[in-house]
């Protein structure tokens, strides 16, 4: 059996609603519902735990299944696709720190980002792959890299290019706490546009952003007060 928690009983909610009205929004996307994994032909349970005093309720594993293929919507692909310039410009600046750092606790925590922004982009293009959507957004040269949130203008990478020392290590930081701040911003408007962060990949993708990136800001506030 599996439990569910709070989002897969709202999803189902939504679902049976969508249902009982006809239809979903027509901006909506479906997505191929995976193949039962349970045995015995969907006959297997998850049961939602009730609250004190009240008895919990049981979905057939066919209810599970609706709720890993629920749909995505357009939000939810033009954040994955503004995700990919978005961490490609990290990635430009992670390189920039093994030429010019001088703190080996910028250049660890340099890395680090490097190995996980660079694992994500592999994610969401998988992810758009999969599901037949475009790499890039729709008008979205190089030249357009600088709108999304906290990215850093043309002129503020040319000042960390050209900056040395700890004068790089501080312009660093700023501009990655910047950077994250946005990428922060970005998670903020998916989950607060109707219908998008349902598909479990791009929810649990979102979440993790949110978790990691403000933690990674509180580490580089540390190092950076040690700087001043």
């Amino acid at each position: 059996m599996k439990t569910l928690n709070l989002r897969d009983t709202a999803l189902i909610a939504s679902i049976a609603l969508a249902g009982a009205c006809g239809g979903s929004a027509t901006t909506e996307r479906s997505t191929t519902p995976p193949p039962s994994s349970s045995s015995g032909g969907g006959q297997g349970l998850i049961v939602q735990p009730g609250a004190p005093g009240q008895a919990g309720r049981s979905f057939s594993t066919d209810e599970l299944a609706a709720v890993e293929g629920v749909s995505y919507v357009q939000a939810d692909v033009d954040f994955m696709q503004g995700m990919i310039p978005h961490h490609a410009q990290a990635l430009e600046m992670t390189a920039l720190v093994r030429q010019h750092a001088s703190t080996g606790a910028v250049r660890t925590m340099a890395l680090r980002m490097e190995i996980s922004q660079r694992d994500e982009i592999g994610l969401i293009e998988g992810w758009l792959r999969e599901h037949g959507e475009a790499i890039e957004m729709p008008g979205m040269g190089m030249s357009g890299m600088h709108v999304m949130p906290g990215m850093l203008t043309p002129e503020q990478m040319t000042e960390l290019a050209n900056a040395r020392g700890v004068e790089f290590d501080r312009r660093f930081l700023e501009g990655m706490i910047q950077h994250h701040y946005g990428a922060i911003d970005m998670v903020f408007n998916l989950f607060n546009t109707s219908g998008a962060a349902q598909e479990s990949t791009i929810f649990k993708f979102a979440e993790d952003i949110d978790a990691d990136q403000l933690m990674e800001i509180e580490r580089m506030r540390g190092v950076l007060a040690t700087l001043r």
